[in-house]
């Protein structure tokens, strides 16, 4: 067997570092997030420092870095502002709507808005949700952390409402996992569509 190199991250600049784990962490979900601004400004971002953390309550964790000049993203303001935000599941008929949507506009301008990008009502938050996505997660801020040197900030939100297109749900009332089309992130400027999926049975306890 080869020998491992190691690599020290307190010898790596933070750009390095920040490569380095995105290359090794793969491949991550990708939490497409709408937010809403006290004035209406309607927000959409996509974060892969995502995960789920509870299911009992349903609770997500979604780390959002800052801005270059130390100032938090439209998403974590929102959120923050407002107490919700709504996320979708990253599908590959959306990828490239998805990817136009991590520019940095302004906090006055609407990613949706000026992308042209449909939106739809939420049920159970005033955030709108993406149209034509298929699964959207309704949440409501559960607490906020500051992490990292960043900082950034860490946002743990609480699913209220499970929103699915019914042509996902089978006899038992679960989604298809073979009619999602989720995608994940690589490192650089790569992601990953979901192909080939393996069934193995859980072992028996010891």
């Amino acid at each position: 067997m080869a020998t491992l190199t190691t690599l020290d991250p307190a010898t790596l600049d933070r750009r390095r570092a920040y490569r380095l784990l995105t290359a090794v962490l793969v491949p991550r979900p990708i939490a497409w997030v709408t937010t809403r601004s006290p004035a209406g400004v309607v927000n959409a971002a996509p974060f892969s420092f995502y995960g789920g953390i509870s299911s009992d309550p349903p609770l997500l964790g979604l780390g959002v870095g800052r801005r270059r000049d130390g100032s938090r993203k439209d998403t974590a303001r929102n959120a923050l502002e407002t107490g919700e935000l709504v996320v979708h599941l990253a599908e590959t008929d959306h990828l490239d709507q998805l990817v136009a949507t991590s520019a940095e506009y302004p906090p006055e301008r609407s990613e949706p808005e000026a992308l042209g990008l449909g939106l739809e009502p939420g049920e159970r938050v005033a955030v709108p949700g993406l149209a034509g996505t298929r699964v959207r997660l309704e949440c409501r801020l559960d607490r906020h952390l500051e992490l990292g040197r960043g900082p950034v900030d860490f946002l743990i939100a609480e699913v209220l409402a499970f929103r699915l297109d019914p042509s996902l749900l089978g006899a038992d009332g679960l989604p298809d996992e073979a009619a999602l089309h989720p995608v994940g992130r690589l490192g650089g400027r790569l992601y990953a569509p979901v192909g080939e999926r393996i069934e193995l049975p859980r072992p028996p306890r010891p």
